[in-house]
């Protein structure tokens, strides 16, 4: 009894209390009082053995569940441009410090649905504002008009109708870039070339010098540092970015440590790219 007590926190006569109580629900005895203290009776014995059991099955039950969600892979969504842009060249150096950790990614344009046991992440551009969700910022927003310096020289654009002169390659079902065009008095009935295709293709025809693109800064850091391609006009978009969202609650170790390192892994130089000043457009 003091043993229990000193458990749980709790008095001694708490225990007796309790004892007395579980007796009086049960309509038996449970504990008798002899010489050397406290014994258990023939029921109590019994229930003690049933309770002893069933407390090692909820054990092992629960130990098995979390042992399941350990093994689980990490599953990620993410769009097609995200993920072969900013995830894929960086998860190497994750795979290289946590061999025993199993990623699996998943691309889709959609916004998939997060679930118990489903998709443990989704890496959403917009507001981070989603009904159901929690969310952190990852990559604050910023359209970069783009265009490879083989394909433009040495020209320089002063007018966002210069852009004009050269394809527009677009992403499919993205309206980014249609709404900067107009925002800087490019009328939608304006002559222009363009080419839509998926995001992961605009990025490789932007680099190629297929044409000129708008995209996220941190998706073609190593391209401007070298200067292979060159920023012509940039406009930040004020809490408009790329979120790592997730159910509420908490989250699995790691899932959690997964997170952080893709939170950090964001260069110094990356993380000037959305210090620019305001683009005089704005």
């Amino acid at each position: 009894m003091t043993k229990a007590a000193a458990a749980l926190n709790v008095t001694h006569s708490a225990i007796s209390q309790q004892i007395r109580g579980l007796e009086r629900r049960l309509g038996t005895r449970l504990v008798t009082r002899t010489q050397h203290g406290i014994s258990l009776t023939s029921q109590g014995e019994h229930l003690s053995k049933g309770v002893l059991e069933a407390f090692a099955a909820m054990a092992a039950l629960t130990e098995t569940l979390s042992n399941a969600e350990t093994m689980r892979p990490i599953l990620v969504s993410a769009t097609p441009m995200f993920a072969s842009a900013f995830l894929m060249p960086r998860l190497s150096g994750y795979m290289d410090n946590n061999p025993n950790i199993e990623l699996r990614i998943e691309s889709t344009i959609e916004a998939v649905d997060l679930k118990p046991g489903g998709v443990d992440l989704a890496i959403r551009y917009g507001t981070g504002h989603w009904p159901g969700l929690q969310s952190q910022l990852l990559l604050p927003g910023c359209l970069t008009v783009v265009a490879a310096r083989e394909l433009i020289g040495d020209r320089t654009f002063s007018d966002p109708s210069d852009l004009l002169d050269f394809p527009l390659l677009q992403e499919h079902a993205s309206v980014e870039f249609d709404l900067w065009l107009e925002k800087v008095g490019i009328s939608p009935s304006a002559k222009r070339k363009v080419i839509r295709l998926p995001g992961n293709m605009l990025l490789d025809g932007i680099r190629r010098g297929d044409g000129i693109g708008a995209t996220v800064p941190a998706f073609i850091s190593d391209e401007l540092k070298s200067g292979k391609l060159v920023a012509l006009f940039d406009d930040p978009i004020p809490e408009i970015g790329y979120y790592l969202a997730t159910l509420p609650g908490t989250c699995r170790p790691a899932l959690v440590h997964f997170m952080r390192w893709l939170s950090q892994s964001t260069t110094e130089y990356e993380k000037t790219l959305y210090r620019w000043k305001t683009a005089h457009l704005l």
